[in-house]
């Protein structure tokens, strides 16, 4: 099923929360949201002044956090359903707005917490109620976090500059890229198309396709460059000068402590990542043969291998999501078919909708899941790895709020061994030129998360590194992800995406380095996937529980459960040795055409 086929794939039902942006229920949870903030403000300020405080007065102040949390995590969610699936929707915007604004004062209220929570004896508390041990590493966390806080007065003042900050800068990035349109000529015929669908031709069978729409992207992105190049100098400006203020050495000592690891586990995962560079390229050498090419242009990087099989529409696609799901157990399948039956995902490219694929928790165990479903097997892979956030969203359920909260590294955990579960199923069903097709869409997408995240780190490092001095021009961006490609990709290409700077949505952000805890958590998950093969019986509770407490622990912590050492270097080259595997068997399939 192409792109123009949308309207017969499900929207998503946000109905269910309210019946919409202007409606009495909306406009009333958001004014109860800023009583309740207000009311924290309130509870917390007596707290502060006191000399001493009970295990009761933080529990009651942790229950009203988890409660407003909850409120909040509602209405943000629904607004930026109703926001990125048309960000023409000027109400959507209004209320975005309005949230932001609201929002100042619980992170103002919230670094008013962490200082005082810094100041606290801790560790009695903990040990006096159950309910202060359940969040006892968050507080912990948050003691850390207190030492890096600037004065009361410029933290408040850094609450209120980031709506006209970098979450302005962030919101004109999602809007200039959503709706930008981009005009092409495809057999003869000129058309405009959302950027969207012109970069899912990427996947396009037809090389010359691939390769127009390449050439009008990269001129699209020409044309918006100026504010983009403003919005990326404006976000890691903003970013570096806290991160001076606040003693955290760079952006990236910040973002690490965020995921809940360290530089020891950082490192030696790009290291392995590095080692593993060759046996990529021999992926994309291998590609190109299979394609009669000598070597791959950017174009051609997913282009798919044709063969005689199943077309994976949505509704092929959907069903084989959850049949194996439901090999795996029957819990894991009632949930993707109950994710179907609520229309919990949005599916079809259209105008104004955003580009990629996201999946966002919404209220108790429920979740929505955004994509932009084009019929190959790729997208089947990036429904289930978004239902495997969904999954993780079902396990947290049963925690507070607060505790709720996982970093990224470990966010990425369950939607990455969904992904390997439904990638592993496919190949076991098929061989020859299937199974090489298959294989070739499963090693893409690593390839990425791998290779591809690696040019990412490098770029935003640089970038870090330079505007400490000074702004960057649009064509110094371009210069410097064409470095990071060619550094990462090699001759595994003979020519790369200088805009990559300007697609992706996780630069545009005050997190820093919204990139390599998707390695990890591919790697990770990798690691878990061996052990469930080993002992399928043994693994399913162990692993639902690791999913429940992804905020109670650090990321080494809860890898030591299962036997890993996350801050070695062997655990990362045992992970990609999975990886190294596919890559030989889909060397000898390519060979054999």
């Amino acid at each position: 099923m192409s792109a123009t086929a949308a309207p017969t794939m499900p929207e998503w039902d946000l109905d269910v929360y309210f019946p919409g942006l202007d409606s009495e229920p909306f406009l009333t949870s958001q004014a109860k949201l800023r009583d309740e903030i207000a009311e924290f403000d309130r509870r917390l300020a007596e707290l502060e002044g006191s000399a001493t405080v009970s295990a009761g007065q933080l529990s009651g102040l942790l229950d009203h956090l988890n409660a407003l949390e909850g409120r909040r995590r509602l209405l943000d969610s629904y607004v930026y359903g109703k926001l990125t699936v048309n960000t023409r929707d000027a109400l959507a915007q209004a209320r975005t707005s309005e949230l932001e604004r609201d929002s100042v004062p619980l992170r103002q209220a919230m670094t008013r917490f962490e200082a005082w929570v810094g100041k606290l004896d801790l560790e009695p508390l903990i040990a006096a109620s159950d309910l202060i041990a359940e969040h006892g590493y968050l507080l912990r966390r948050a003691q850390e976090r207190a030492k890096h806080q600037m004065s009361p007065a410029e933290e408040s003042l850094a609450a209120e500059l980031y709506v006209t900050g970098a979450s302005a800068w962030s919101r004109l990035h999602g809007n200039v890229t959503s709706q930008l349109e981009v005009t092409l000529t495809l057999d003869g015929e000129t058309k405009t198309m959302p950027m969207s669908a012109v970069r899912n031709l990427a996947h396009n069978s037809n090389r010359e396709t691939r390769r127009v729409a390449y050439q009008a992207e990269l001129a699209a992105w020409k044309t918006v460059e100026t504010p983009l190049a403003a919005a990326m100098n404006s976000i890691k400006g903003e970013v570096t000068t806290l991160c001076r203020r606040r003693n955290w050495g760079s952006g990236l000592d910040e973002a690490v402590f965020a995921n809940a690891i360290d530089r020891e586990t950082l490192d030696a995962m790009l290291a392995a990542a590095r080692e593993a560079f060759p046996d990529f390229r021999r992926f994309l050498h291998a590609k190109a043969k299979v394609h009669g090419l000598d070597r791959l242009e950017w174009f051609d990087l997913f282009a798919p291998v044709e063969f005689e099989g199943r077309t994976w529409t949505y509704d092929v696609g959907c069903d084989f999501v959850a049949e194996t799901f439901e090999s795996y157990s029957a819990k894991m399948g009632d949930f993707a078919r109950r994710s179907y039956r609520e229309r919990w995902t949005d599916f079809a490219p259209r105008p104004g909708k955003v580009d990629g694929a996201y999946c966002m928790g919404t209220r108790g165990d429920e979740s929505r899941i955004l994509m932009n479903y084009e019929a190959s097997f790729g997208s089947v892979k990036t429904l289930a790895h978004e239902l495997g956030h969904a999954y993780h969203n079902i396990c947290l359920s049963g925690r507070s709020m607060m505790v709720q909260d996982t970093p990224s590294t470990l966010a990425e955990t369950a939607s990455i061994f969904c992904e390997t579960v439904v990638k592993n199923a496919a190949l076991e069903t098929v061989s020859g030129a299937e199974k090489l097709a298959l294989l070739d869409a499963c090693i893409q997408g690593p390839c990425q998360t791998v290779v591809d995240i690696t040019s990412r780190f490098i770029f935003e490092k640089a970038v870090f590194d330079g505007r400490v001095e000074r702004e960057f021009t649009a064509e110094e961006f371009c210069d410097i992800m064409l470095n990071a490609q060619k550094d990462t990709y090699g001759d595994g290409l003979s020519s790369y995406h200088p805009y990559m700077w300007a697609i992706k949505p996780h630069y545009y952000s005050s997190w820093s380095f919204y990139n390599f805890p998707y390695m990890f958590g591919l790697l990770f998950a990798l690691g878990l996937y061996a052990q469930y093969r080993q002992d399928p019986d043994n693994f399913r509770g162990r692993y639902d529980d690791l999913l429940s407490s992804t905020g109670m622990a650090d990321a080494y912590t809860l890898g030591q459960r299962f036997g890993f050492n996350t801050r070695g270097i062997e655990f990362w080259r045992g992970s990609l040795d999975v990886l190294r595997a596919d890559i030989a068997e889909y060397e000898v399939l390519a060979g054999s055409r």
